[in-house]
């Protein structure tokens, strides 16, 4: 339910709600619920049907997915609407859901999506297939394999919910417009001040758009890019089917939706109120990309049915028709009666777009959320406008995420075509877009081609994972045999990156890490103020620090470079990051995204130094280069910064310089190395290289939801140092009652990858965040969050693993070098 807050400070600001979807009237209620009174909602269709996605939508809810965030909207949509009741009926009716697997690839999938169901803590079983028909008595139990049954999923009766919610807000003060199309968005000095409609202006503070598909129109209006695509997706009605008898006034379905997933389809009931045969609904995604203009979107009054219900299109239909017919038998004697293409939001990658833009204060988007997280994406928005945070971490859904050229119209066309594509597919967490690529490359990208380099994608950028030049050397290595799916994107050939790091010494491309530029006088003070760690430290010094919100969570982690007085270098995570300081920078003091002029080569190993030294003038003894120091120098004609870190635990350095040089630099460090058998080595050999050093990797191992300590990195705070945002919420906390702690797996034959759950005596006490086999101790490194108590070197747990529970034990952190010896050397 809306948790309760009576007694919530009053907020005068005004508020425009642009849309009265599901998405508008859910943000209305949570906002009117947390004090914000003046609240207007503006809608261009009627209210009783707007007209977008939410008139058409088939109301499925399935809650588990990969995401632990959008399992927690879902389960938040589920919690609330089921409290809620529209003209005396339910708006949410629990008949579960049931996900069959026609195939072994899928079977195996249901028992991946079984092990996210109980880390995320939704009740579900796996069943075989007369357990199958019994729940959905029309299927064909020779048909499956089994099924994935979640007894708490259903159905949102999702213009019903938008009502109950409408009203709600009505109660508190909101405002509810229909009939009014926006025609622009006003501004001065950069912040948004109304929204102008065919039938007048409306004053504001804050304009929400929560527009749907019609969000690129919207956004348009304000100069605010909205990486959204419209696609259309069929649906279809069967003719009556005497099997469907017996409805009853109060409900339109019984049985569970059953998603068929091997071929894009799934399937809910339409009982008929007066008992008369009723119907099945067919949803599918095996057809074509229909990608829609919103400008050429018909208004309500033009449109035949609703804006965005368009033209069936029978022949896209036929092959979903025919499987069907083979899933379920009954429907050999019936026909598709009608029939409709309803348009949806895509994104590149499949996820909502939530969040403030940085593009212009005071515009935020509320934009493609299906109305399976609709309840919690808008209590995620209200909670950001309110308390400037989220209960629940937002990062993959913040509308920052996305770097330039992903916001482009080809690239939200080509990725947006491919999340529909993928909506029901098993998606392995390596796998690679295919296009656009390559998109970002490094100034070594040749010499890695050259190389035999094979590349995965992440932010756009082209991230070597192996080089095949590397393979003789796995050759004498013997390795576990692995899997099919840990066997996917992995080559035996980082095992021996991994050991020629340890051994002698390796170059990385860290060229896609996020480097910022913080400069001018009181950059120190504005540092300190909103980073975690004690920055007051002469030039030349490298901290690690965090960036926590206003109660102490994550929101990333940062290595800060003083480079002069009033001169930094920031290595971040994300966009939010350059935001989030640039936002708040005060006169004066600039921050500027440097990462795409520049570039970075990672030389770790024990015979860095020997590789380095020569190459430039400077000292990089112990003594006169320090762990954790940083200067300015060169290697042979490159100017570099150089910070003596290391994210694989080996002696080392990262050395930037300008992308122009970059290949230069990479060239010289090759040239000099090949006499100690320097290799080029990729994120395989150095995921598992930090894993085994224990280095966490913000946004999997940590997010807004942790706090340091929970996350292990409390060493990064430092309350003495003054005030900082998040200090006193951390102050006021007690003892964690979770950790983030370090399992490595009992058989060296086994690995697992990441999202598995936590079985600690006998029930789930947590999940993996992120694992890798250790080539250094010789078994899978898992890292997972655990109940406190358990998080204690020598405890037993087992992580399920596609269904196997597999054995493992906590350990003490790190695995390698815990006396830092071959770091500090």
């Amino acid at each position: 339910m809306t948790p309760k807050t009576s007694g919530a400070p009053v907020r005068t600001e005004r508020v425009v709600i642009i849309g009265a979807g599901i998405v508008g009237c859910a943000l209305a209620d949570e906002l009117t619920e947390r004090g914000w009174r003046d609240v207007t909602v503006l809608e261009q269709g009627p209210l009783d049907s707007p007209g977008g996605s939410t008139s058409h939508a088939p109301g499925l809810v399935f809650r588990t997915g990969p995401s632990r965030t959008l399992t927690a909207y879902a389960a938040y949509t589920v919690e609330k609407f089921t409290g809620l009741r529209a003209a005396g009926r339910p708006c949410f009716l629990p008949v579960g859901g049931l996900e069959v697997a026609g195939s072994e690839e899928r079977w195996s999938e249901l028992h991946r999506k079984a092990g996210w169901a109980a880390a995320w803590g939704i009740p579900g079983e796996l069943v075989g297939p007369a357990r199958c028909a019994e729940l959905f008595p029309m299927l064909d139990a020779e048909q499956v394999l089994g099924g994935f049954h979640t007894p708490g999923d259903g159905l949102a009766r999702a213009v019903a919910a938008c009502h109950a919610q409408t009203e709600r807000a009505r109660r508190r003060g909101a405002r509810f417009r229909d009939r009014h199309t926006v025609t622009g968005i006003e501004q001065a000095g950069g912040h948004v001040t109304g929204v102008v409609t065919d039938r007048g202006t409306f004053p504001a503070d804050h304009v929400v758009s929560a527009a749907g598909f019609w969000g690129p129109v919207i956004g348009a209006m304000a100069g605010v890019e909205v990486p959204l695509l419209p696609l259309a997706h069929q649906y279809a009605h069967t003719a009556p089917l005497p099997a469907l008898s017996g409805g009853r006034p109060d409900t339109e379905a019984v049985r569970p939706i059953l998603r068929h997933q091997d071929h894009d389809l799934y399937f809910r009931e339409h009982l008929a109120a007066d008992g008369s045969p009723g119907r099945i609904g067919i949803g599918t995604y095996a057809h074509r990309p229909m990608p829609v203009d919103p400008y050429t979107v018909p208004s309500w009054d033009e449109s035949e049915v609703m804006p965005s219900s368009l033209a069936f299109t029978a022949e896209d239909f036929a092959d979903s028709w025919r499987e069907s017919v083979r899933m379920l038998p009954a429907l050999g004697g019936s026909r598709v009666a009608d029939g409709f293409n309803g348009v949806f939001s895509f994104t590149p990658d499949g996820m909502p777009l939530l969040g403030h833009s940085p593009q212009l204060h005071g515009f935020w988007l509320a934009e493609a959320v299906w109305v399976t997280h609709s309840a919690g994406a808008a209590r995620a928005v209200a909670e950001w406008m309110t308390d400037g945070r989220t209960s629940v971490d937002v990062h993959e859904c913040d509308l920052r995420r996305f770097e330039g050229a992903q916001r482009s119209p080809g690239y939200v066309r080509e990725r947006g075509e491919r999340s529909f594509v993928e909506v029901y597919d098993i998606v392995h967490p390596l796998q690679p877009p295919e296009r656009p690529r390559p998109l970002r490359t490094s100034p070594f990208h040749c010499r890695q081609t050259e190389l035999g380099a094979y590349f995965l994608e992440s932010g756009g950028w082209e991230r070597p994972h192996w080089y095949e030049a590397n393979a003789p050397l796995a050759e004498e290595l013997e390795l576990p045999a692995r899997d099919a799916w840990s066997a996917r994107y992995w080559s035996p050939i980082a095992a021996a990156e991994a050991r020629a790091t340890r051994e002698r010494v390796a170059l990385y491309d860290m060229t896609p890490l996020r480097r910022l530029a913080v400069e001018g006088p009181g950059s120190l003070e504005f540092l300190q103020r909103m980073t975690s760690n004690q920055l007051a430290r002469k030039p030349g010094a490298v901290t690690y620090t965090l960036l926590l919100d206003e109660s102490g969570g994550v929101l990333s982690d940062l290595t800060a470079a003083r480079l002069g007085p009033e001169r930094w270098q920031l290595g971040a995570n994300s966009p939010a990051d350059a935001d989030r300081l640039a936002r708040y920078a005060p006169p004066g003091v600039s921050v500027r995204d440097i990462t795409a002029g520049t570039c970075c080569v990672g030389v770790w190993g024990p015979l860095a130094r020997e590789l380095v030294q020569p190459l430039t003038p400077a000292d990089f003894s112990h003594k006169a280069f320090g762990y954790f120091r940083c200067r300015e120098t060169y290697v042979g004609e490159v100017p570099v910064t150089a910070l003596r870190v290391s994210y694989v635990g080996e002696l080392g350095w990262e050395l930037y310089t300008t992308a122009d040089l970059g290949l230069r630099l990479w060239d010289t460090l090759w040239e000099a190395g090949r006499r100690l058998g320097v290799v080029a080595a990729g994120r395989s050999a150095f995921n598992s290289l930090r894993l085994e050093k224990g280095y966490r990797a913000w946004g999997a191992d940590m997010t807004a939801d942790d706090t340091p300590e929970e996350a292990g990195v409390g060493f990064a705070v430092r309350p003495a140092k003054g005030d900082f945002v998040g200090r006193a919420a951390l102050a006021a906390r007690g003892a964690p009652l979770r950790r983030l702690g370090c399992l490595t797996l009992d058989d060296p034959a086994t690995v697992v990858l990441g999202g598995e759950p936590v079985w600690v005596d006998g029930a789930v006490g947590g999940h993996v965040t992120s694992a890798s086999f250790g080539y250094t101790v010789g078994r899978c490194v898992a890292y997972a969050w655990l109940p406190a108590a358990a998080a204690v070197p020598g405890t037993p747990v087992h992580i399920d693993y596609f269904g196997e529970k597999v054995p493992a034990t906590v350990a003490a952190e790190p695995l390698v070098d815990p006396d830092m010896l071959r770091i500090r050397c």
